[in-house]
């Protein structure tokens, strides 16, 4: 039965759904491709983090659902694009605490049914399909769909695009602590920015000038998003220009394959085994490479790169798989002309 922290009367409460901490890995050879000394760069594995695929979203969702719990909820109620990893790690925490989740997505059914939605109704999440819109009108529909729910006699709990609160910053405080305790004299921490709660909870433990965040497009002003948040979780003003944010990144939009993505997926995997997403940590090592390339991150700096997840995302992103299987290749290595092509 997953455990449930008592804390304070008045305090947040925590439903562990995770396994921490999290490990934090050498990655050298990727390292030295990158242009840093081997002993560099680490990578901090909250892809390992236990729960329907693991991924960033977990150490959010402990803090979102410890208040859905507390308030008596029933369902959870979330948004999100077709392939949100947030939405699979709802789905997988509310199967988790013996909840329903209802998942309000963008888009339209038969679009993809792959990836994070293959996994989605694997754990019996709903899904409500509200056309092509806009952020705002996704959480109209959600809080509509909350308002039926109550209607029916459930209880529900809007859980926040991304996951990302103030409350659920909290997550990435958490996880900015056991950096500290892993790699007490790192410098830089590189994440990927959607929503913003990761780098907020991340700026709040760590301060603002050991983060940077690669904006991906999921929000429209990533630094005030990032501000407000931080502000929120620290109780002191976090100035949006002290924010090192890099824009870089975005390409033609949130859920593109741009060719720094490509190039750095192809790069972790051959350089470290390592399996990136196309539209998050993908370009968080797109990022990482530019700023490695003008300077802003050196050689003989400890730097860590927050691997976020979204694994089941690069299985539902068309593009990607393509560049991933335009790797194979059909060796005839022995030599021998079989139909196979190798033998050996």
């Amino acid at each position: 039965m997953t455990t449930q922290t008592t804390p304070p009367d008045g305090a947040p409460r925590r439903a562990v759904l995770g396994t921490w901490p999290t490990p934090l890995e050498p990655a050298p050879r990727l390292a030295l491709a990158l242009g840093l000394e081997a002993e560099d760069l680490w990578i901090k594995r909250d892809d390992l983090t236990g729960l329907g695929g693991g991924g960033n979203k977990v150490r959010k969702l402990e803090w979102l659902c410890g208040a859905a719990l507390a308030d008596g909820a029933t369902v959870l109620v979330t948004t999100g694009a077709p392939q949100s990893n947030h939405a699979r790690l709802t789905a997988a925490a509310a199967a988790r605490l013996g909840l329903g989740a209802v998942l309000v997505l963008a888009g339209r059914p038969g679009a993809s049914s792959s990836g994070n939605l293959a996994l989605d109704g694997l754990l019996g999440a709903r899904v409500v399909w509200a056309g092509d819109t806009g952020a705002a009108a996704l959480d109209s529909v959600a809080h509509k769909i909350a308002e039926k729910l109550s209607r029916q006699g459930a209880v529900p709990s809007l859980v926040p695009f991304g996951g990302s609160s103030v409350l659920g910053a909290r997550g990435y405080a958490e996880c900015g602590r056991e950096l500290l305790a892993q790699a007490p004299g790192l410098d830089t921490v590189v994440t990927a920015v959607g929503s913003g709660g990761t780098m907020a909870g991340l700026v709040g433990e760590l301060g603002a000038h050991r983060v940077l965040g690669v904006h991906v497009g999921a929000v429209s002003a990533p630094a005030v998003t990032v501000s407000r948040l931080a502000s929120g979780l620290t109780g002191t003003y976090c100035p949006p220009e002290s924010l090192r944010l890099r824009m870089d990144q975005v390409g033609a939009g949130y859920g593109t394959l741009t060719e720094p993505a490509r190039s750095a997926l192809l790069l972790a995997a051959r350089t470290e085994g390592l399996v990136l997403d196309p539209v998050y940590t993908g370009r968080a090592l797109a990022g990482l490479a530019a700023a490695v390339a003008d300077g802003t991150v050196r050689p003989g700096q400890r730097t860590v790169l927050l691997h976020s997840g979204g694994l089941p995302g690069l299985f539902g992103h068309a593009p990607a798989l393509a560049a991933a299987e335009s790797g194979l290749t059909a060796e005839d290595i022995a030599g021998d002309g079989g139909e196979g092509g190798v033998g050996f």
